[in-house]
């Protein structure tokens, strides 16, 4: 029988200083192998007859089916930040439960538009939401504004899929005390060279398949670690909120709640970062091409309503800060963790679960952060050939030629955001997310608002989307990171997502108060603009093509498939 666990007898976890763990190594090092041989296998799974047709490549030939689309969606959204920087984020208190909610507003705000979305592209031919906002204004410089930051806020998310890897291999023993830098990055190298290839040759199938192993092992592992480590821990559930919301058997005020804290009332801040992030989530390219690639408008729909299971699955997840909390896991600089709180999970698993269950739970990470690594990677090199390289420098590029620059492309961006996390400081690991989530938020009036009208000047939004995009940045620089104490400075810039409201004594989430801005810049500009008659753009799309299906008489052909490659 097990000795239950507290804080004061919880072993010191791995992170580098008792040698690798083989046991974790080995499992971890199988399901990658198993992952990666799935990813190059899927380049002949429903394969078209073209495979090099960006339609083929960037979006599965848009024939994903139900089963399909839920365990592609699933895995591009809920990620390794979802079990790394969230738990992470609960270890400093109730604030960080913010993703729970945002998850529960996501659903019913996406089910509004997404298949309107979905409609117009499979009518027009879109690939990316910077090709909608080029043909309904008329504008290549709003598409390539829209296209510009989807690149820009898809980097910090990619980078944030190798700080969850990272954390993992810290835990497991690689790159401990001693070991070189080189010693240290190159598992991420390695891990990354292989994501690259089988991105490169399969396209959007490769996560596909992948996803199926992602989701089966982090349900696996969820549904394991909230029945196994209450039953480890003193008092159970009760003993963990206890534990958690205590530092040295003294209660720490506010802690499970929004208490305000350092002069701050933390419910509005809290309210318009769980809205700012719903909002902002299906604005990410990465979210929509998995929308883009299903075979019809009931398949969005339906698993737009399924997919709110997950919004379950994150408030458990979320809750591994807690437990971590509970078992002495607190991230500061004189604990176990070496004062960086994203390995907090990894080290609870590693603790607490036998060696080859802590090796599954450190593979679900790692695939959790290789899947929508691909995806993103995919979402970014198509925005820069469509928006960019065709729009701007090839206008008459084959099929076959936007493929190959997408292809390219791809491989840039995963290196890019290798390099983007290793010259980081990844402790505040969320922050590069939250930072994305201010940037895409602002594509927000030219996508949502323009699928169901057409008021807004196109010069307008543009003004609009870089008043905001500018000022999100340049906020977000300004902030600062501070200790417990309120006064010790940690990070000089990019220390924190909510700021205050200007001439107001509100804080809020910075994607927010830029995207009143955003619009209250577009709304003024278009009122100018029509009083002036400035010309506007001409609008390819037509009402009908909103609600077009698969099945329509006037719909365009897609890539022929081959029948011996049956849908699922």
């Amino acid at each position: 029988m097990t000795r239950p666990l507290s804080a004061s007898s919880v072993p010191t976890p791995n992170v580098g200083s008792h040698g690798v763990n083989k046991t974790e190594l080995f499992v971890v090092i199988f399901f990658f192998l198993l992952v990666s041989v799935l990813g190059f296998l899927a380049a002949r799974w429903r394969r078209a007859r073209d495979a090099n047709h960006l339609e083929e490549w960037g979006l599965g030939g848009r024939s994903f089916g139900g089963w399909v689309t839920w365990f592609l969606l699933g895995g591009d959204l809920y990620t390794a930040y979802t079990f790394v920087a969230v738990p992470a984020a609960l270890t400093a208190g109730a604030f960080g439960f913010f993703a729970v909610p945002y998850t529960i507003i996501v659903w019913p705000l996406v089910f509004l538009f997404l298949p309107r979305l979905w409609s117009v592209s499979r009518k027009r031919g879109y690939v990316t939401p910077a090709d909608f906002a080029r043909g309904r204004y008329g504008s290549k410089s709003l598409g390539l504004g829209v296209a510009i930051v989807g690149v820009v806020a898809t980097m910090p998310y990619i980078a944030l899929q190798l700080v969850g890897i990272q954390a993992c291999l810290d835990v497991i023993g690689i790159g401990g005390k001693g070991s070189s830098t080189f010693a240290k990055d190159l598992p991420l190298f390695i891990a990354f060279a292989v994501l690259a290839a089988f991105t490169y040759t399969s396209g959007l199938r490769a996560p596909a398949v992948i996803a199926f192993v992602k989701d089966f092992l982090i349900y696996l592992v969820i549904i394991v670690a909230v029945i196994y480590i209450p039953t480890r821990v003193v008092g159970g559930w009760h003993g963990i909120f206890h534990l958690a919301s205590t530092t040295k058997g003294k209660t720490k005020p506010g802690f499970l709640s929004l208490n305000e804290a350092n002069g701050k009332a933390n419910a509005f801040p809290y309210a318009t970062l769980a809205l700012g992030s719903a909002m902002a989530l299906f604005m990410y390219p990465h979210a929509q091409i998995g929308v883009l690639s299903t075979k019809n408008r009931n398949t969005v729909r339906k698993n737009l309503a399924g997919l709110s299971m997950y919004s379950l699955v994150l408030g458990f997840i979320a809750l591994l800060g807690y437990m971590a909390l509970a078992v002495g896991f607190n991230g500061t600089p004189t604990g176990h963790l070496g004062g960086n709180a994203q390995r907090a999970v990894p080290a609870l698993f590693d603790a607490v679960f036998p060696s080859w269950f802590a090796g599954v739970a450190f593979a679900a990470v790692a695939i959790g952060a290789l899947v929508p690594a691909a995806i993103m990677s995919i979402a970014a090199a198509n925005l820069f050939t469509r928006n960019i390289f065709v729009d701007f420098i090839k206008p008459d590029a084959t099929p076959k030629q936007q493929a190959q620059v997408s292809k390219t492309v791809s491989l840039l961006v995963k290196f890019g955001a290798l390099i983007f996390v290793l010259g980081l400081d990844a402790t505040s690991a969320i922050n590069f997310q939250l930072l994305g989530g201010v940037l895409i938020l602002q594509t927000f009036p030219a996508i949502v608002i323009g699928l169901f009208n057409r008021w807004f000047h196109r010069w307008a939004l543009v003004a609009g989307l870089w008043s905001g995009v500018i000022y999100g940045i340049v906020v977000a620089w300004q902030q600062k990171k501070f200790a417990a104490d309120g006064k010790t400075v940690l990070q000089q810039h990019f220390g924190n997502q909510i700021a205050k409201v200007p001439g107001t004594h509100l804080y809020s989430y910075i994607a927010i108060t830029a995207l009143v801005l955003n619009l209250l810049v577009a709304v003024v500009l278009t009122l100018v603009f029509r009083a002036l008659k400035v010309a506007d753009g001409v609008d390819e799309t037509q009402a009908a093509d909103y609600t077009a299906d698969e099945g329509d008489a006037d719909l365009p052909d897609l890539i022929e498939a081959e029948p011996a490659l049956a849908e699922i």
